[in-house]
């Protein structure tokens, strides 16, 4: 790890984008093969879709004075998903390099000192977001996911961005590919309408294990893929664990994984009112530094979620 890498810290916040995926298929009509935004980096069309998506999300962010976090568009450029698309290791390799190097051209004409830009090398799960169905051993999951990570710490990536993690062990296994890369490393997990991670493990215990069993080493945790209402009970509970929930990428609907997941539309809630949800959060987060979205939501949700953040 660089003296020189972007990390969000400090008194600063940073804005991270919406749903990324659920943006460019229900809002912008594109098709992604198995929700893999990855493939729109191999041809113009694509790139220039990615950039457009972008501009929006570092416009509010200039506005209102927070940093970016420039999260790259690789949540499904991991082995086993590849695989479904016909990408081997090497092509995978590829165009995680590729995403990032697009990345560091977006910063090159868009930050400043006053909108400072970190890039976020993306991983997602080997499975399913919601449904973890072949659970890992930490030593599994370190195996599984380190040729991503390795490939990331040969880039510009100033951190490695894990989401939708849904049990403590393929977190611990991401964690500690991230040290052994010498890169550091944020875990975002995705609870169901309970706020219990898929698995079933509860919030708190999940983030205290995986400090227990990697000596504290990711720089933050953090909360995406559920609603503001699914969690909030469990932010009540209190406790030292608060401390290292440094960011929140909730979802626009209030229905569940399940009933998202048979939903022919796209339930986009409502801005305004996901804006009011994380405010009253606020007082219950003392340490979060990166806010977002995620499925549901695009710029109209992060605006009004910065603007009521911040007001």
């Amino acid at each position: 790890m660089t003296a020189t890498k972007r990390l969000p810290s400090g008194e600063q916040l940073f804005l991270g984008d919406g749903g990324l995926e659920t943006t460019l298929i229900f809002r912008e009509g594109i098709e992604l093969p198995q929700f893999a935004s990855y493939v729109l980096l191999r041809d113009a069309a694509g790139i220039e879709a990615l950039r457009r998506y972008y501009r929006a999300y570092l416009e509010i962010a200039r506005r209102h004075g927070t940093g970016f976090t420039l999260d790259t568009p690789t949540w499904r450029a991991n082995a086993d998903w590849g695989a479904e698309l016909g990408d081997d290791a090497a092509a995978l390799a590829e165009v995680n390099r590729k995403a990032v190097a697009f990345a560091e051209e977006i910063r090159s004409e868009e930050e400043s000192a006053e909108l400072p830009i970190a890039i976020c090398g993306t991983i997602g799960p080997r499975g399913d977001g919601y449904r973890p169905q072949q659970l890992m051993s930490a030593e599994e999951a370190e195996r599984y996911h380190r040729a991503q990570i390795r490939t990331f710490a040969g880039t510009g990536a100033d951190l490695i961005a894990a989401y939708t993690v849904c049990y403590a062990e393929e977190a611990i296994g991401i964690v500690r590919a991230a040290v052994a890369a010498e890169m550091p490393v944020t875990i975002s997990f995705t609870l169901e309408t309970d706020g219990r991670l898929p698995s079933g493990e509860a919030l708190p215990a999940a983030i205290e294990r995986v400090d227990a069993e990697t000596a504290g080493a990711a720089a933050y945790f953090m909360v995406n893929c559920a609603h503001p209402s699914h969690f909030a009970a469990v932010l009540e509970t209190g406790g030292a664990w608060l401390q290292r929930l440094g960011g929140v990428r909730a979802n626009a609907s209030r229905k569940s994984h399940a009933e998202l997941d048979e939903a022919a539309d796209l339930d986009a809630g409502n801005p305004s009112e996901l804006g009011a949800e994380y405010r009253a959060l606020k007082e219950r987060l003392p340490q979060v530094r990166v806010l977002g979205g995620c499925c549901g939501t695009d710029s109209r949700h992060v605006e009004c979620i910065c603007a009521d953040w911040l007001r």
